[in-house]
């Protein structure tokens, strides 16, 4: 008999597996092509800095709403998995960039770099600046499966780099985790929950300081 073992998880995949969706796992099945049809040219309609219009992205395709709607759900559905589909590459370049440094360091660096790229991503703002309230709650909260992946994600980085129980046991990983998402949060979308600039620089000195990395 043979046996295949299931690939080892990395950056990039764990989210996914964490938090999986109707339409992600629509996505990632190959009898749905009109699914991803519909995926591909929203993300290049989000990509180019424009609104998804689920009107007229049903036009572009030759379809009515109806099946649109039938095809990859509704339209904050459909901009979660954008939005998480363009989070993926974007934290492989973090880790990429982030190689050389191990432990808390490594996770400072990696999430670092994430905020970094989100603050200066022009469609991304663009997203943030004209459906405000939308991409906090897409972004932010349970309400959709980003929040939930990047935790996922992120306590993963957090047990690969730190164990089971990290920072001498004070704080348990998922705990570590949360914290290390809200701080990367509050500090990307600065300007939306407080009115303050975003700032990648003091983000990384708050992840430095809650992972103990001395300076």
């Amino acid at each position: 008999m043979t046996t295949t073992t299931a690939p080892s998880p990395t950056i990039g995949t764990v989210g996914l597996d964490a938090a999986p969706s109707w339409l992600s796992a629509r996505l990632a099945e190959a009898s749905h092509p009109d699914a991803v049809r519909a995926f591909e040219a929203a993300r290049t309609t989000f990509i180019s800095g424009r609104r998804i219009d689920m009107g007229a992205l049903a036009g572009s395709l030759g379809v009515d709403r109806t099946s649109l709607f039938r095809w990859v759900g509704n339209r904050d559905a459909l901009l979660g998995e954008v939005l998480w589909s363009l989070a993926i590459p974007t934290l492989v370049q973090a880790e990429h960039a982030s190689s050389g440094l191990s432990g808390g360091e490594r996770i400072a660096g990696i999430l670092t770099h994430f905020v970094d790229d989100l603050i200066t991503a022009e469609y991304f703002r663009h997203f943030l600046r004209r459906e405000p309230a939308r991409a906090l709650r897409l972004l932010t909260t349970k309400e959709s499966p980003i929040q939930r992946r990047y935790v996922a994600t992120t306590e993963w980085l957090v047990r690969r780099e730190l164990g089971d129980e990290p920072l001498g046991g004070a704080i348990d990983p998922a705990g570590l985790a949360y914290l290390l998402v809200r701080m990367s949060e509050s500090f990307t979308y600065a300007d939306l929950i407080s009115g303050d600039a975003p700032s990648a620089d003091r983000a990384r000195v708050a992840f430095r300081l809650l992972l103990r990395v001395e300076s």
